[in-house]
């Protein structure tokens, strides 16, 4: 069997390991079920909130503290199946044309990535808005959706040659800009909580730069290593934007501190003149010495180096990061495949290392938590088996589904030269089960709880 992914973690039983949208919850799977952690009380103890066994996954996302979860398994890796998981009920499924390597979703939107497409759907009822066609060839998924809902913004490749990000927005179904990030085709892309910057890096790994993601403009410019090309895996915003972390294929984890104030008192020191000793001297110094070195040497000084860091014990161990606050203390907290997560306190002073607090086993069996196997989920509201993209399936008999859920109508919008159809059928709620998925998609029945945003 292929490496789905590109990860040989999958084929070697590792587990799969994610982080939901505002980094309240953990989800895990492994070859014998998933489970949903609440990071509540992650600092002591990991509280295990479902665990249900079924088929081995590759791909689980929970819509923040809601019961909402999007699954994809090894077995069928062309079908996503969205559940209920306080009901252990399946609400819909849907088959595509490839295998699914993406799934990303907000309060608005689910996203479908396949290898040479993204479809929209509108999660309040699961039917396809849009579909983004042709794009440069993906063969590892990557793509970012926005967690905010007012700058709901989609990002994906735009180029297989050069690191061109496009963005597209998504409510309003069309293209928003394109930025030409790196050089090198993209390894990683990240938006901030907002939706309104977004962190890019290249497969070369040296550099990781952010954007604004309304115009494109070049905000901050960090410096991973000057020694080594790597391979970054994660790229994560703190949920107060302050600060970003990134893990690579190397055993260091690099924590920046995006200061805006400082870049904006560079911004009005260069208006001032007043200082000829001072600002004005310096800039005069390093315009005077920088003119004699090469572009690549200057661009250096001029890049942010890692506030803190993180030394972890082996080197080629996918891992995920974020930067959240825990019962009103800032945390660092790395989900590695090798079924660990740990917590890490971060220091006050730049350049220091971060203390470990706790490191947790996620493979161990938590008896307080659920074991539910469901053998004939019911359905909730939305109709499932339905067919997207010329995929193999036919919807099971009086579940009213109205067969393909492509785009009726083509639109004018073709960015980084793919092709994008909006419209299109899909599924469609009634009675009280579409009621139960509206409650499931607005967090209206929350299962545990998650670490405090103060």
């Amino acid at each position: 069997m292929m490496s789905l992914l590109g990860r040989p973690d999958v084929d070697a039983g590792e587990v799969f390991v994610n982080f939901n949208q505002n980094i309240t919850s953990l989800a895990v799977a492994t070859s014998g079920g998933y489970s949903l952690y609440s990071l509540g009380s992650v600092d002591s103890t990991l509280d295990k909130i479902y665990h249900t066994k079924s088929d081995e996954l590759f791909l689980i996302e929970r819509l923040f503290e809601s019961s909402l979860v999007a699954i994809v398994s090894q077995r069928a890796p062309r079908k996503l199946k969205v559940c209920h998981f306080k009901k252990q009920s399946e609400i819909c499924n849907y088959s595509y044309a490839n295998t699914i390597l993406a799934v990303k979703l907000n309060r608005e939107r689910l996203i479908v990535c396949l290898e040479e497409s993204l479809y929209i759907h509108n999660i309040q009822d699961m039917k396809v808005v849009h579909t983004i066609r042709d794009t440069p060839c993906n063969p590892l998924g990557l793509c970012a959706l926005s967690s905010s809902s007012e700058h709901c913004y989609l990002a994906y490749p735009g180029s297989v040659t050069s690191g061109e990000v496009q963005i597209f927005d998504a409510i309003n179904l069309h293209a928003k800009t394109m930025i030409p990030a790196h050089d090198t085709p993209l390894a990683a892309i990240a938006f901030s909580p907002s939706g309104t910057e977004i962190a890019t890096a290249s497969e070369r790994g040296t550099v990781i730069r952010v954007f604004s993601s309304q115009d494109g403009s070049r905000l901050f410019e960090l410096r991973r290593g000057l020694k080594r090309c790597v391979s970054i895996v994660s790229l994560s915003f703190s949920n107060c934007s302050e600060y970003l972390v990134s893990s690579s294929n190397t055993e260091t984890v690099h924590i920046f501190r995006l200061d805006r104030s400082a870049a904006e008192t560079a911004d009005h020191g260069k208006q001032s003149t007043d200082d000829w000793m001072g600002y004005s001297f310096f800039r005069f110094l390093s315009k005077t010495v920088t003119s004699y070195l090469p572009t690549q040497v200057t661009d250096v000084f001029s890049q942010g180096r890692a506030f803190a860091s993180v030394s972890l014990p082996e080197a080629g161990v996918r891992r995920m990061c974020a930067i959240t606050t825990i019962q009103k203390q800032l945390r660092l907290l790395i989900a590695s495949q090798d079924g660990y997560l740990y917590v890490y306190s971060i220091p006050s002073i730049e350049g220091a290392e971060c203390q470990l607090i706790k490191r947790h086993d996620l493979r161990l069996e938590d008896h307080y938590a659920m074991d539910i196997k469901v053998d004939s989920p019911q359905t909730l509201g939305l109709n499932s088996g339905v067919s997207i993209g010329g995929a193999a399936g036919v919807p099971p008999s009086g579940s009213g589904a109205s067969g393909s859920a492509d785009g009726k109508s083509t639109a004018t919008d073709k960015p980084g030269g793919s092709s994008s159809t909006s419209g299109g059928g899909g599924a469609s709620g009634s009675g009280s089960a579409g009621a139960s998925y509206a409650s499931a998609v607005k967090g209206d029945e929350p299962v545990g709880g998650g670490p405090s945003s103060t």
